[in-house]
C-alpha cells in the first residue's frame, strides 16, 4: 500500500555541513514535503546549497528549499539537527559531548522562541546525550524528541549480515541497540532472515558461526571510524537515514525502525535515549518495542546505559541541569 505524506510538511534543517547537506540532497530526490528551510552559521552555505538544490527540483519533485532563519521554526513539522563540532580521526563520540552541548542549548533557545511545536529529530554526536538535553532545554514530550540512535548502525548491520551470506540486506532483519558509540551491541538473538534464525543462514556458511558473528560485528562497530580515517567525516549513510525517518513520519505510516528513544524504564534503563525498535508516526514516537534479550545482552544493555549515564550527567550539569 503507498502511503500518503503530508503534502503541506514542512522541515527545517539546522547544521550544513556534510551530514546536514547531505540530508537536504536526500530530501530532494525523494520529494519529501512541500519546503525545506536551511539554517546554519554560515548562511553564505546555506544560501548557496539552497540555490543549488533547487536547480535539482526539475527531474524530481516541486518543493521550496531556502536559506532560513530561526523564526522560519515557527511552523514547521519536523527540525532535524545536524549542528555540531565534528568527529575528528581517533576521537570517540562521547569526547564530542561537551562542546557540542554549548552548540546545541544555543541552538534549541532559538528554535523554541520561534513558537516551535513539532518534532525535533537529532543526529548530532554524541547523539544519545544531545538529544537528552534537546528534551530538557525544550520541555517538550519525550515522544516529539527523536534521536537517529542506532538506525545507522543497524542499517550497517544488516548491510554486513547481507554481505556475507551474499543476499540482499532488505530482507535481513537485525538491530544495533544501545548506545550510537563503542557500547553499542548486536541482537543476534532475533536476527533473521526471511523468517530463519541468523545461525542456520551462517551454519551453512562456515563451521564457526561465532568467529562469523564476531567478525560481521566488529565490521559495524568499527565502519565509521575507519571511514573517518579514509575521507575524515561520515554523511551519505546517515543522511540517508534521516531522510528514511522522516519519510515515515511525513507519510504517518507507524513503521518500525530502530531510534533512540527516551527510556523510562525499559531494559532497565531510565532518565536516558538508548537505540531501540520504535513504531514511528506523523506524532513521534508511538510505542517503544521492548525486545526481548537473552542475558548477555541485557548485561551489554547495562554496560551501555551507564556508560552513556556518566557523561550524560556530568554534561548536563554543567548546563545547569
Amino acid at each position: 500500500m503507498t502511503m500518503i505524506q503530508n503534502p503541506n510538511a514542512k522541515v527545517i534543517l539546522v547544521g550544513d555541513g556534510s551530514v546536514g547537506s547531505s540530508f537536504a540532497f536526500a530530501m530532494t530526490l525523494k520529494g519529501l514535503g512541500r519546503e525545506l528551510g536551511i539554517i546554519d552559521v554560515n548562511s553564505n552555505k546555506a544560501r548557496g546549497d539552497a540555490m543549488d538544490l533547487t536547480a535539482a527540483l526539475t527531474y524530481n519533485s516541486a518543493k521550496r528549499i531556502y536559506a532560513a532563519e530561526y523564526s522560519d521554526c515557527a511552523d514547521a513539522d519536523i527540525i532535524v539537527i545536524t549542528a555540531g563540532a565534528p568527529q575528528k580521526p581517533g576521537e570517540t563520540r562521547l569526547d564530542l559531548v561537551h562542546k557540542n552541548l554549548a552548540i546545541i542549548k544555543d541552538v534549541v533557545e532559538q528554535i523554541m522562541e520561534s513558537g516551535f511545536n513539532g518534532i525535533f529529530l537529532v543526529a548530532a554526536n554524541p547523539v544519545d546525550i544531545l538529544t537528552y538535553a534537546v528534551l530538557k532545554i525544550s520541555g517538550f514530550p519525550k515522544e516529539r524528541v527523536i534521536s537517529s540512535g542506532t538506525s545507522l548502525d543497524s542499517a550497517r548491520f544488516s548491510d554486513e549480515i547481507a554481505r556475507y551470506l551474499n543476499l540482499d540486506a532488505r530482507d535481513v532483519y537485525a538491530n544495533i541497540m544501545g548506545e550510537h558509540g563503542d557500547t553499542s551491541f548486536p541482537v543476534w538473538s532475533n536476527a533473521s532472515v526471511g523468517g530463519r534464525h541468523i545461525d542456520l543462514w551462517l551454519a551453512e556458511r562456515t563451521d564457526d558461526v561465532e568467529a562469523a558473528k564476531e567478525k560481521i560485528y566488529t565490521d559495524v562497530r568499527d565502519k565509521a571510524y575507519r571511514i573517518i580515517d579514509t575521507k575524515g567525516a561520515t554523511y551519505y549513510g546517515v543522511a540517508t537515514v534521516l531522510a528514511k525517518i522522516c519519510r515515515i513520519i511525513i507519510e504517518d505510516s507507524h513503521s518500525i525502525i530502530t531510534l533512540g528513544a527516551y527510556m523510562d524504564g525499559e531494559y532497565g534503563c531510565n532518565d536516558i535515549y538508548l537505540g531501540t525498535p520504535c513504531v514511528l508516526s506523523r506524532s513521534g514516537i508511538q510505542k517503544i518495542i521492548e525486545v526481548p534479550l537473552t542475558d548477555e545482552e541485557k548485561e551489554k544493555m547495562q554496560i551501555s546505559y551507564k556508560a552513556v549515564k556518566e557523561v550524560q550527567d556530568e554534561g548536563m550539569a554543567r548546563l545547569g541541569f
